[in-house]
C-alpha cells in the first residue's frame, strides 16, 4: 500500500471514529452496523436477477463495493470481501431457516430497529452521523469495524 493511499484510509477512519468516541455508541455500532450491512446484502439479493445473463445483483454491487475498498486498502478490501461473503451465504440460504417472514420482510424489520440503535447512540454520543457530513461513510462505518478485526491480528491495512 503507498503512502498516499494509507494516508486516505487512515484520514477517512480518524474522522468517521471522531463521532465515534463513546462507550455505548461504539458497542451499538459492533452491533447495529454489520446487521444493516447484511440487510441492504439481503435487499440486494432479493432483486430479481439481472434479465438474459440471469446474474444476482449482489455481484455487480459487490465489485463496485469492492472496488472501492481496493482503492483504499486492498487488506482492508479483502477482510469487507470475506465478511461480504459471509452476508451472500446467509441472506441465499435464508429460505433454509423456515422463518415465518420472508427475506425483504426481515431485512426491512433488522434495518429499520439497527437504525433506531443507531440513531440512539448518536444521540448518546451528542454528534451526528457521519453519512449526513458525507455519504462515503455509509461504507466507511464496516470498515471501521475490520479495521479494529485487523488491528487485533496485527494485519496492517
Amino acid at each position: 500500500m503507498s503512502e498516499t493511499e494509507l494516508r486516505k484510509i487512515e484520514k477517512l477512519l480518524n474522522e468517521y471514529g471522531e463521532s465515534h468516541q463513546n462507550v455505548t455508541n461504539k458497542k451499538i455500532h459492533w452491533f447495529a452496523v454489520p446487521l444493516i450491512y447484511l440487510t441492504v446484502v439481503g435487499f440486494i439479493w432479493s432483486i430479481p436477477n439481472i434479465p438474459i445473463i440471469e446474474i444476482n445483483w449482489v455481484w455487480p454491487a459487490l465489485i463496485l463495493t469492492l472496488a472501492y475498498y481496493y482503492q483504499l486498502s486492498k487488506p482492508l478490501m479483502l477482510g469487507m470481501a470475506g465478511f461480504t461473503l459471509i452476508c451472500i451465504l446467509l441472506v441465499s440460504n435464508y429460505e433454509l431457516l423456515n422463518f415465518p417472514l420472508g427475506l425483504v420482510e426481515i431485512c426491512v424489520l433488522i434495518f429499520v430497529i439497527a437504525w433506531i440503535f443507531q440513531f440512539v447512540g448518536h444521540k448518546i454520543e451528542g454528534k451526528k452521523p457521519s453519512f449526513m457530513r458525507d455519504i462515503q461513510f455509509l461504507l466507511i462505518g464496516p470498515a471501521w469495524l475490520m479495521s479494529f478485526i485487523m488491528k487485533k491480528y496485527n494485519i496492517k491495512y
